[in-house]
Order: structure tokens, then C-alpha cells, then sequence
């Protein structure tokens, strides 16, 4: 980190950045400590004028300050070098202000070097395609192709659960397609754009490139939606917040990754242990805090007791506390409201007949992994999305019938689907209705270089770098008279 930068952590104090320079504010916001409840800093809380100027920071270098790509590429490529020599400072940031473990921790840094990489090579390979004009009478002297330019300023709302590597998803295809950036992070979990911004920049990023704006989205959200210069938004976080964004965004482009109640189906010809080993371990991570986190597991009912016996070992074997801790597994939610919500959905299941095979336990906020059986598709931590560390395991009879009950959801991300059966397994690809279906592994699977996004209500476009950059360039065709 830089020494201005390492100094403004120090102080507890995050000021708005705004064309390279730290802007102060008569307002701030805490940030928590999601463990201990200390406040580990302070952020700007930005009013209109501040986003206005920072649009106008952001529309200006875009007009002013051209990188080619191999100079977008090069300063990619140096951010994720540096990133590697710093990991361990990003990796606190993440325990700190999200409340990761020090294994979820780690997973997201290599996860997001990985994808600044990505998106350092494909700022390499953005192109367009030769049109065979002549294939129409009296085209005889034209030539034509396109190529593909960035749209301009990109507004970049991201979550709280993985502020980096979500973050990064937007930013750096952004970045390696020419565009530049106004950030809102989430106001619980921003340290860690700061630091990315920073770094940056020390890469060689010029200053006004990225800019960002803190505060609560109902505002800071609402004041960039209400700028007509912002050329795309791309979110990730709620559906209702999703739809808002659709709805005021007029005819400019959105990206939205939005919610999930993954299932994931273990059929009879599974392999049971692989199945249970990971489900379990991927059921709990981030505290279940994932949009594409196992929720709804399906399970043959021939297989019903064998796999919930050997899920229900690995999932007693994993550790809850301290995520500060190596050891630990499973740390606290993003805050105590939010696990008295979740704690709140699971009771209310028990009282409608559900059953939880371990004891339903909250510390603050802390809720232990819980498992459900008996439940009804009506109740919320079935049909909702329940972000939290709930697992249901419900008995079917045959595929067909897990097919129909995976797709009756609003939701349309990602499933999993554990089975021996190439040709079941194909079958599912093209039944399941979601943006991906993972075959024997956990809809929680996400390669940074795959297409990834959903259908139905879980949102709109695609984040991977290579696919992200075609939703944040437009498509120019040229035509020349020989």
C-alpha cells in the first residue's frame, strides 16, 4: 500500500477518491469488525455533489486520458503481481470488515489475482470480425468489419460478501476495455476497494480512472442511476435492488447478478462419499453468505439416510468462531441482524414441522451451520433466499420429480447434480433451469473464466472476463468504399 494510503487505514478514516484526490465529508459511516463488533473504520458518507463530480472525473479521463491495450494490459498484470506480494493485507481486510476465515480469505485473494490476470490478457484480445459485404449484390467495392469500443464511464455497485473478487469481476474487465469507473462498494465492507483502487494505481493506473463514492445505496445508489453520462451499471446484490436498477436505467445496458436457492441433487447412483464431502464443506463457507451456496439438496430417498449420516460427519467437523483463527471454518454472518433473521426463518420452519438435526445455535452473530429435514416448499429457507448457513435435505423419488421441484424457484443461477449417468447428467444440462448446472460438484462451483450469470430472476449478462468485456464494449461498424 501506498504511504497516503496506509496512513488514511491508520487514521480509521476513508475519505471519498475522486479524480486521485481524497475527498473529506461532514458525514461518516462505521465499519465493523463483523467478530469482535470494534470499529475498524470510518467512511465518507457521500451527498449528490460528490457524485456528481466524481461522473464528471470518471467522464473526463474517459475523454482525455486514452490507455492502449497493451498499456491497460501491462498495469493488469503489475496490479496482480503487487496484490501477490500483498496478499496478506487484503486477506486481513476481508477477515476483518466481511468476517471470512482465514481459509475463505485466502481462496478469494487467489480467486482475485486469478481474474485480474484474466482480464490482463483479454485486454489483449478485443477485436471484431470482417463482414462479407459482397455476399449482396452491388456491394462489390466495399469492404467492411467492426471493431469494438468501450462504452465510457461504467457505475460498479458491489456486495458485501466478496467486496474483492466481486469487485474485481467488474473492474478489471472495465478497466482492460477502456472504460473507467465509479464505485460504490457496500457501506459494511469497503476496506478492501480502497486497498484494490490504491494498488491500482501504483500499477499505473492514472488517477480519476476509478472513483469512489461511499454511502448508503438508497442515496449514492439512486444519484448515480439519475446520471445520464454513466454509460452501464453492473450490480450485484438483491433482486429487489436488481429490478429498480433494470427499471431506471432507461435504455442503457445493466449487468446484474442477483440471488439463488441452489439445489443440488444427489442421485441414487452417486457417489455418496464424494458427494457428502462436498456438499458439506461447501454448504458453510463464507458462513453460507454465496448466492450459488448449497441450499436445497435433493437426495434419493434410497440414498437418504447413508448420505445425510456421512454429510452430517463432515459438517459436525467443521469449526465456528474466531475468524481470525486458522482453524476456524465457519465465522459470524454480516451482522447480528442479519443472523437473528436467519435464526428467525429456521424457527419458524421447526414450528411448521420441520426438523433441524443439529442444535439450531446463535452467538451474536455467529449462527452455527443447521440442517433441516421435513420441510415444505412455502417455507422461507426453502422457497427464499436464505444467505445464511441452512442447509434443507429433502427425499425424492425419482428424477423427475427432483427436476420439477429444483426448477419451481424465481431463482435461476446455478444447480448441481451428483451422478454416474452420462447420459442423466446431459439430460439435467438442458432441463435445470439455470445459468449453469454443475455435474458432481457443487453449484457453488465458479471457474473466474467461465460465463457466469443467471436466468429467470437471478439477473442479467455475464461476468467472466472475456464475457464481461463484451457486455461493457459496444460493437462499431465500418464500412469502407474502395
Amino acid at each position: 500500500m501506498t504511504e497516503t494510503q496506509t496512513s488514511l487505514l491508520n487514521d480509521k478514516k476513508l475519505y471519498l477518491y475522486i479524480d486521485g484526490k481524497h475527498v473529506q465529508t461532514e458525514q461518516t459511516i462505521p465499519v465493523y469488525h463483523k467478530y469482535t463488533g470494534e470499529v475498524i473504520a470510518n467512511i465518507a458518507k457521500a451527498s449528490k455533489h460528490h457524485v456528481d463530480q466524481a461522473v464528471s472525473a470518471a467522464e473526463k479521463n474517459f475523454n482525455t486520458d486514452k490507455l492502449t491495450a497493451f498499456q491497460r494490459s501491462a498495469i493488469l498484470s503489475k496490479a496482480a503481481d503487487l496484490m501477490e506480494e500483498r496478499r496478506k493485507d487484503f486477506e486481513l481486510s476481508l477477515v476483518k470488515e466481511v468476517g471470512k476465515t482465514q481459509k475463505d480469505a485466502a481462496g478469494e485473494l487467489d480467486r482475485t489475482i486469478n481474474t485480474i490476470r484474466l482480464s490482463s490478457e483479454e485486454a489483449k484480445r478485443i477485436a471484431g470480425e470482417m463482414i462479407p459485404l459482397q455476399a449482396t449484390e452491388g456491394a462489390d467495392n466495399r469492404l467492411g468489419f467492426t471493431i469494438r469500443v468501450p462504452k465510457g464511464v461504467i457505475g460498479v455497485i458491489t456486495p458485501f460478501n466478496y467486496p474483492l473478487l466481486l469487485g474485481v469481476h467488474k473492474i478489471a474487465p472495465a478497466l482492460a476495455a477502456g472504460n473507467t469507473i465509479v464505485i460504490k462498494p457496500a457501506t459494511t465492507t469497503p476496506l478492501a476497494t480502497f486497498q484494490l483502487v490504491d494498488l491500482l494505481e501504483e500499477a499505473g493506473l492514472p488517477k480519476g480512472y476509478i472513483n469512489i463514492v461511499t454511502g448508503a445505496g438508497s442515496e449514492v445508489g439512486e444519484w448515480l442511476l439519475e446520471d445520464e453520462r454513466i454509460a452501464m451499471y453492473t450490480f450485484t446484490g438483491s433482486g429487489e435492488v436488481g429490478r429498480h436498477i433494470k427499471e431506471r436505467s432507461g435504455l442503457r445496458p445493466v449487468a446484474l447478478e442477483l440471488g439463488n436457492n441452489s439445489p443440488n441433487i444427489v442421485h441414487s447412483d452417486a457417489d455418496l462419499e464424494l458427494a457428502a464431502k462436498l456438499t458439506a464443506s461447501r454448504s458453510f463457507h463464507n458462513a453460507g453468505q454465496a448466492c450459488i451456496a448449497v441450499q436445497r439438496l435433493y437426495v434419493h430417498q434410497s440414498s437418504l439416510n447413508d448420505f445425510t449420516e456421512r454429510y452430517l460427519h463432515y459438517v459436525q467437523q467443521l469449526k465456528v468462531g474466531d475468524p481470525e483463527i486458522a482453524e476456524t471454518d465457519v465465522g459470524p454472518m454480516i451482522s447480528e441482524k442479519e443472523a437473528i433473521r436467519s435464526e428467525k426463518w429456521v424457527n419458524e420452519a421447526i414450528e411448521q414441522g420441520a426438523k433441524s438435526l443439529l442444535p439450531v445455535k446463535r452467538e451474536g452473530a455467529l449462527l452455527f451451520p443447521t440442517v433441516l429435514v421435513n420441510t415444505k416448499p412455502e417455507m422461507k429457507v426453502v422457497c427464499k433466499e436464505v444467505f445464511a448457513p441452512i442447509v434443507c435435505i429433502i427425499p425424492y423419488q425419482d428424477i423427475e420429480e427432483a427436476f420439477l421441484c429444483a426448477n419451481q424457484s424465481e431463482y435461476g443461477l446455478q444447480a448441481g447434480i451428483f451422478t454416474r449417468d452420462l447420459q442423466l447428467a446431459m439430460r439435467a444440462a438442458k432441463v435445470l433451469q439455470y445459468g449453469g448446472v454443475i455435474i458432481n460438484d457443487v453449484s457453488t462451483y465458479r471457474n473466474d473464466v467461465m460465463p457466469y450469470g443467471g436466468v429467470k430472476n437471478s439477473g442479467i449478462g455475464k461476468e467472466g472476463p472475456h464475457y464481461a468485456i463484451q457486455e461493457m464494449t459496444d460493437e462499431r461498424m465500418v464500412v469502407m468504399n474502395l
